[in-house]
């Protein structure tokens, strides 16, 4: 690269980072979620057809199981953490304000906190029959 044009400080050039100071971590991090979440789908998707036409009582039993309750437990991680992710990049392409872009990455981090442990808790809830 022509050092006449490169525009990160002579740190970054060093330690090797681009001017976000992370690199690529949260890209990788989300192709990994999305990659995860394609079988995480397709597991969620089998274990709600087969509940078609089950009692409750059968359907409590199925989803009491300690397989799909961790299926559905990463299901639920993942598909939070990939949420997490996106919106925090879209907010800080998009928010140039910088009370506005903490606020919103403030919110966007207690949303995902608080969807995650709801549903985990009503999975764990069900799982463990309490």
């Amino acid at each position: 690269m022509n050092p006449q044009h490169d525009m990160r400080t002579p740190t970054r050039r060093v330690r090797g980072l681009g001017p976000a100071g992370s690199g690529t971590t949260d890209f990788w991090h989300q192709r990994l979620t999305g990659f995860a979440g394609i079988f995480l789908t397709i597991a969620l998707i089998v274990i709600l057809i087969s509940l078609l036409g089950r009692s409750h009582a059968a359907a409590v039993q199925i989803l009491g199981s300690p397989l799909v309750a961790i299926v559905m437990l990463l299901f639920i991680l993942t598909s939070v953490y990939h949420m997490w992710i996106g919106m925090q990049e879209i907010i800080l392409d998009y928010v140039h304000d910088d009370k506005y872009k903490f606020l919103s990455l403030m919110l966007n981090t207690f949303f995902c906190v608080a969807i995650g442990l709801a549903s985990a808790f009503a999975i764990l809830k069900m799982s463990f029959g309490v």
